[in-house]
């Protein structure tokens, strides 16, 4: 496949609530001979992304939320600040381009011909969007009124630019809503979908895990095509933990295929009738709750162990499978290969970067290098000009208006949401807000 002419006939648009935006266009290479953050490689003159974090994890073993909590109770929300050792070294806005990260589907949907083929990839690609969330039990810190960052991916064949729309300072922690949108212009087709619930346990004791679980329904709005995935609740032992299944319904409501796997390993598809014939093969031996049983459900909500990994039915089709971690994530904060990258300062970028870009964050720096203290001293440094600057707003005439997005009504679901309104690129930022 012509990756770049495939890729370039597939527009895509990642949308959250009002607390940031994302647009996603053609890319843009940083061509440089300039230095880098000091992390990156060189080989035979080329550069390569870095492949580690500056530093390693700093552990938190000596902190508690309940200890914290404790402390807080009478005082304001907006005056707890949660210390840096609950953060890792990414604003929120980088952590939502990883669903970026397995764009390789994207290119695949566009090159195939039949549209049943086409929605099982998008659904894997809405799938792996949030496998990186795996054991990432830490949260990103929240962006600054203002803030932006872009990514480009020339290889991939992409170019992103997210911005923070609203002031967090009430807030404690950040959960992605709203409508993620994909148009594969090529076939004339639009795609939408929202994410799944995401729960952490034991954020007050015991050990932290995440799970996902909720109903995701992917609509082609072209065709009437509709993909049905059920991210199942961890349940009782353990048996589903990180399981999806669902299935693909023409716009008679005819099912096409089945969908399963687990978001944390790899999805498969499968003709349905095949499904339910190996479904009921597979089904012997006695259900305990029909025979009276009952279980006495554990006070402690700790993540199940050995369990087991998909079963593949045969005659499955591989839709996605997930890329392996570096050896060495537990030091790096489980972070993924992609997500090692996401705060790297590539070759002359700092040059072109307008100056409320994440990269340029001290505190983020700060903590990726190790350096806690200053991270810490950092992080309260924003969070308290940004209250300034919010009171100042307050007090004065004029409101907040984003820079590079737009309130529209979305074509496709008719529910207002966030367009891109373009010039980003231009490399103008004279004007943009001092917030770091």
């Amino acid at each position: 496949m012509n990756s770049e002419e495939e890729f370039f006939d597939a527009q895509t648009g990642l949308e959250s609530d009002d607390s940031g935006e994302v647009s996603f266009k053609d890319a843009l290479v940083f061509d440089s001979n300039e230095g880098t953050d000091g992390s990156s490689e060189q080989e035979n003159g080329v550069w390569e992304r870095r492949k580690a974090l500056p530093g390693e994890t700093i552990s938190r073993s000596n902190f508690s939320v309940w200890s914290i909590l404790k402390k807080c109770v009478g005082m304001e929300l907006s005056k707890i600040a949660m210390p840096v050792e609950f953060n890792e070294p990414l604003s929120f806005l980088q952590r939502i381009s990883e669903y970026m990260e397995h764009t390789h589907l994207i290119h695949r949907a566009c090159s195939l011909s039949d549209a049943v083929d086409r929605m099982q990839v998008v659904a894997a690609f809405a799938v792996s969007a949030v496998a990186s969330q795996w054991e990432r039990t830490r949260k990103p810190f929240n962006p600054l009124l203002g803030e932006t960052y872009e990514l480009i991916r020339e290889d991939e064949g992409y170019r992103l630019i997210s911005e923070q729309l609203k002031f967090w300072g009430k807030s404690v922690e950040a959960e992605p809503q709203g409508t993620m949108t994909l148009e594969l212009l090529k076939h004339k087709e639009a795609y939408t979908w929202t994410n799944p619930m995401c729960c952490v346990h034991n954020i007050i004791l015991g050990k932290l895990w995440i799970e996902q679980y909720g109903t995701v329904e992917i609509v082609n709005h072209s065709t009437g095509d509709k993909c049905i995935l059920n991210f199942k609740p961890c349940g009782m032992f353990g048996k589903d933990l990180h399981k999806v299944e669902g299935f693909i319904q023409d716009e008679s409501k005819k099912k096409r295929r089945v969908i399963y796997g687990k978001w944390t390993e790899s999805m498969y598809s499968i003709d349905p009738k095949l499904y339910e014939t190996k479904k009921a093969e597979k089904k012997t031996g006695s259900d305990p709750q029909k025979e009276g049983c009952s279980y006495e459900v554990e006070e402690d909500d700790e993540l199940p162990e050995g369990q087991d990994t998909v079963t593949v039915i045969p005659g499955s089709a591989l839709l996605w499978r997930i890329t392996p971690r570096p050896s060495h994530s537990a030091q790096m904060y489980n972070f993924t290969s992609f997500a090692v990258t996401l705060n790297e300062l590539e070759p002359g970028m700092e040059r072109l970067l307008p100056p409320t870009d994440c990269r340029l964050r001290p505190d983020i720096r700060a903590m990726e290098h190790g350096d806690m203290d200053l991270a810490s001293a950092e992080k309260e440094r924003l969070e308290e000009k940004q209250r300034a600057a919010r009171r100042e707003q307050s007090e004065g005439e004029e409101e907040w208006s984003t820079r590079w997005f737009r309130m529209v009504t979305n074509p496709f679901t008719g529910a207002e949401d966030w367009q891109y309104t373009g010039g980003y690129f231009d490399r103008k930022y004279t004007d943009c807000p001092n917030i770091y």
